[in-house]
């Protein structure tokens, strides 16, 4: 079942789910974010990083470990035509055990060319959410920091997993800053 903003208040409230919090629906002036009648639209930080790609050069998902990127950190990024970038979300995240967070891109930024790409937020994970960020479009596009960038919905499980994140000692968990790919 997917859990509504009240459950969302309520686990955020005193339960720590999300943190900062916003309980309203923050629109003014900006992309929004905050609770949403089923989900969490959660915000996009300042800082970003930003791959350095020779000519022949490639992005080895299985070796980051060489690959070159540039922090930035400004208050709003222009997001060149055809390229990525990884962001981060302002709000750190305690998924409880008996749910799964599943990620979607903003409808504002969709319309501008912009595909969100997030893994699920699995069960018992914590940590700030990477956010992969690419540009469709044929004209670069403002990415605004501190504003609204994905939405999360809250999914309950019918019964509690065995083994959750947490218990597997997941690579990403706990996470502060934008993770690279990891094996």
């Amino acid at each position: 079942m997917v859990k509504n903003d009240e459950w969302i208040r309520k686990m955020s409230g005193k339960g720590g789910m999300i943190e900062p919090f916003e309980p309203g629906q923050a629109r003014d002036g900006v992309i929004s974010y905050g609770v949403s009648s089923y989900g969490y639209d959660f915000r996009l930080s300042e800082t970003f990083l930003v791959p350095v790609i020779g000519a022949n050069e490639a992005i080895d998902p299985k070796n980051t470990a060489g690959a070159s990127y540039e922090q930035v950190e400004t208050s709003c990024f222009a997001l060149a035509p055809g390229t990525c970038v990884l962001g981060k979300s302002v709000e750190y995240f305690r998924i409880p055990r008996d749910v799964l967070g599943l990620c979607t891109g903003k409808s504002t930024y969709a319309r501008c060319g912009v595909l969100i790409n997030i893994t699920p937020l699995e069960p018992e994970w914590e940590g700030v959410v990477t956010i992969s960020i690419a540009n469709t479009s044929a004209a670069p596009v403002r990415l605004y920091a501190n504003e609204g960038i994905a939405q999360v919905i809250f999914i309950a499980a019918e019964s509690v997993c065995k083994t959750s994140y947490a218990d597997r000692k997941g690579k990403y968990q706990g996470q502060k800053e934008i993770g690279k790919a990891k094996i």
